[in-house]
C-alpha cells in the first residue's frame, strides 16, 4: 500500500473522506516516520487527517508505530508526565517540581520532550534543562538512567530516543499545524509506564482519548484538561478531568478550594531562568503560594493515580512532607548534579580530541 492510495482515502475532503482502518493507519504511519514517502505526500497526509480528525484506531496506529521506532525499556513502574512537545507560554510548568515531589514520594516518573515545536513554540523541558546548566541532547542515555536510579526521575529527550521524529522535525516546522504526531508522540512511553498524566486542550476530544488510553492497556491514567492543554491542573478553577481505570473513563472535575489550595496566580513573563528559579523556591519552601499550592494539587493528584495514596487528600499531606523535609529538594539537587556530571563525560577532553 502506498501514500497515494491511502491519500485518496483520507483526502476526499471532511465529507468524503472515510478514517483509516488500523492496518492502513499504520502503513501510513510507517511511509512517514521512514520517509518513504515524499515530503510533499507527507504534508498532504497530515493536513488531511487533521482536517478529517483522527479515529481512535488511526492514533493507535500511529502511536505503536511510533513506538516501534523508539528506544523502550520495561525496568521502571512509574508514572509518565505527557505534556505538550509545543511547550508552554503563559505558565508556569508545575509539571517539573512536580517530578521530583512525586518521585521522592516513591514513584518513579518519566518526563520527555524536544525542542519547541508547532504551533505554540513554547518553553519545553530541554530549555528548562539549558537554563539549569544541562544540554540534554549531549547527556547519553545510560548517565540519565543513572540519574533516574539515583533521584526516581528519567528524562528522556524524544527526538534522540525515536530519531524518525528528529528527522520530521524539519518538515513539521515548516508545516507549522498541530498533527497526529502531536499526540503520538507524548504516548510514546519510554518506560513501559502502567500510569499516565496526559494533558489536552478541548474539552471535546477527552472520549476519544480515553478510548484511546484504554486501547493501549494504561492501568489508570488521568486525561486532564489543563494549562495550555498540558498535563497540570489548574490552581485558581477547577480542571476538567477524566480518570481512565478498569477499561472505563469517568468524568471528574477536580477543585483546588476544595483542598484549601486555591489561589489566585500571579502574571508573570515566563522564560526558562524564571522557570527554574520558581521550581527552585517551590522546593526550598519559598515564592508565591500560588505556585507552592499548584506543585501540591498536581503532585497528590498524580501519586493517587499511580496508586501510592488512597485519595488526594492523603496525597497532598504526603507531599507537603516531601517539600518540608526537604526530601523534594534533595532529588532534584542529586538530579541535577547527575545530568550535569553526564553531559561533562559525554564531551571529549581537549586531549581526546587532539589524538582522535
Amino acid at each position: 500500500m502506498n501514500m497515494i492510495q491511502l491519500l485518496k482515502e483520507v483526502g476526499r475532503g471532511k465529507r468524503g473522506a472515510r478514517d483509516l482502518t488500523y492496518e492502513e493507519a499504520a502503513a501510513a504511519a510507517r511511509l512517514i516516520l521512514t520517509q518513504t514517502a515524499s515530503p510533499a505526500q507527507i504534508g498532504a497526509f497530515l493536513t488531511a487527517e487533521r482536517i478529517k480528525i483522527e479515529s481512535v484506531d488511526e492514533l493507535e496506529a500511529f502511536v505503536d508505530v511510533c513506538r516501534s521506532y523508539a528506544n523502550r525499556s520495561a525496568d521502571r513502574e512509574g508514572i509518565d508526565f505527557a505534556g505538550p512537545y509545543d511547550g508552554r507560554t503563559s505558565t508556569f510548568m508545575a509539571t517539573f517540581v512536580s517530578a521530583f515531589i512525586v518521585a521522592s514520594c516513591g514513584l518513579p516518573v518519566t518526563l520527555h520532550g524536544t525542542e519547541p515545536l508547532p504551533p505554540k513554540r513554547g518553553i519545553t523541558i530541554p530549555m528548562l534543562l539549558r537554563a539549569m546548566g544541562i544540554d540534554s541532547s549531549r547527556v547519553p542515555r545510560r548517565q540519565a538512567a543513572a540519574a533516574a536510579a539515583h533521584t526516581g526521575v528519567l528524562f528522556v529527550s524524544a527526538e534522540q530516543e525515536c530519531s524518525p521524529l528528529g528527522k520530521l522535525r524539519p518538515l513539521r516546522e515548516e508545516l507549522g499545524l498541530r498533527t497526529v504526531l502531536n499526540t503520538a508522540e507524548k504516548l510514546i512511553d519510554y518506560s513501559c509506564s502502567p500510569y499516565l498524566a496526559f494533558g489536552v486542550f478541548h474539552n471535546t476530544v477527552f472520549e476519544r482519548t480515553a478510548k484511546l488510553l484504554v486501547k493501549l492497556g494504561y492501568r489508570k491514567a488521568i486525561i486532564v484538561q489543563g494549562c495550555e492543554g498540558s498535563e497540570d491542573l489548574f490552581i485558581e478553577r477547577p480542571t476538567r478531568t477524566y480518570v481512565v481505570e478498569n477499561g472505563e473513563a469517568r468524568l471528574e472535575l477536580i477543585d483546588p478550594e476544595m483542598f484549601g489550595l486555591e489561589c489566585i496566580v500571579p502574571e508573570l513573563s515566563w522564560t526558562p531562568a524564571l522557570q527554574i528559579e520558581v521550581t527552585e523556591q517551590v522546593l526550598n519552601g519559598g515564592g508565591h503560594m500560588a505556585f507552592t499550592n499548584q506543585a501540591l494539587l498536581n503532585s497528590a493528584v498524580r501519586l493517587y493515580i499511580g496508586e501510592r495514596v488512597q485519595s488526594i487528600e492523603e496525597g497532598i499531606y504526603t507531599c507537603k512532607s516531601a517539600l518540608e523535609s526537604g526530601a523534594a529538594l534533595d532529588s532534584y539537587q542529586r538530579w541535577r548534579t547527575a545530568m550535569q556530571d553526564g553531559q561533562m563525560a559525554a564531551t571529549p577532553s581537549a586531549a581526546t580530541r587532539l589524538l582522535s
